[in-house]
């Protein structure tokens, strides 16, 4: 039998990827099987481990940014990009399921059933952060790009999906299906990302580090608190029928849970 026809979008949801969809970082989170395939070292995984928990701790401020681009880029150098590709399809739902946010897939589910596209907009490389997007059914995704040559990353980067460059895709895409920035919603957890925020006419932040959370304050923004990252299958059965029945209501829901360093199970309001 024919599904359901399919919605035209009416206008865009832009989500990032790291601590808004996932509880931690895409680009770090595979540094242990390339390790096992023999693409990094001991010592490099274990740089990538403190890096993760900078992260964590103080939050991707664009310091701590440029210091992971110019280590990956440059760790990067040489690699065989289809090689890194089979990597990553090989061992995505051992090393990305457990990391995904349970309200990040029921909120995407969400906007998709009222008629909203959703879109990734991520700084990691897009031989990671397109395989995630596809996990969690979005839409579409825009990364970082990094240049190759002869099939092998060179250590430099064609776009660097990060600042505002992400409020310049965001724009890019809804002129070309004709979105209104202001009818559109961004949810991020980092100040760097404040440009897409700013750029839409419904920002959410998500997990905010100290300097977004303090302009989200000021600006009256809704902050999210996500803390659930569960298997992503089960949810994923839960999620979509209970989209349907929410968007039959009339209402989109925006679910939030508690979240610390400890990643504590009390579930807070959205402020």
């Amino acid at each position: 039998m024919p599904g359901p026809p399919q919605q035209t979008p009416t206008s865009a949801a832009f989500f990032d990827l790291d601590k808004t969809i996932i509880a931690g970082s895409s680009a770090l989170a595979f540094s242990r099987p390339f390790r096992s395939h023999g693409l990094i070292g001991r010592r490099a995984v274990l740089r990538s481990v403190y890096a993760q928990l900078m992260l964590l701790l103080a939050g991707a401020d664009a310091d701590t940014m440029d210091m992971l681009r110019k280590r990956i880029t440059a760790l990067c150098a040489g690699w065989e990009v289809e090689q890194v590709r089979s990597i990553v399809a090989e061992t995505l739902h051992e090393i990305v399921e457990p990391l995904i946010y349970a309200e990040a897939v029921e909120l995407i589910a969400r906007h998709q059933a009222a008629g909203e596209e959703v879109v990734v907009l991520s700084a990691s490389g897009v031989e990671v952060v397109e395989p995630i997007a596809a996990l969690v059914e979005a839409d579409r995704c825009f990364a970082t790009r990094m240049a190759v040559r002869n099939g092998r990353y060179t250590g430099e980067i064609d776009y660097y999906c990060y600042g505002e460059h992400k409020a310049e895709a965001a724009r890019e895409i809804a002129a070309e299906r004709g979105y209104d920035m202001a009818d559109c919603r961004a949810y991020s957890d980092s100040i760097t990302d404040l440009p897409l925020l700013a750029a839409v006419g419904h920002p959410t932040a998500v997990n905010p580090d100290k300097g977004l959370r303090r302009e989200a304050e000021e600006r009256g923004w809704p902050i999210l608190t996500f803390a659930d990252p569960v298997a992503l299958g089960s949810r994923l059965k839960v999620a979509r029928p209970a989209t349907l029945a929410v968007v039959g209501a009339g209402a989109v829901a925006l679910a939030g849970a508690g979240w610390t360093v400890h990643r504590s199970r009390r579930r807070l309001r959205e402020r």
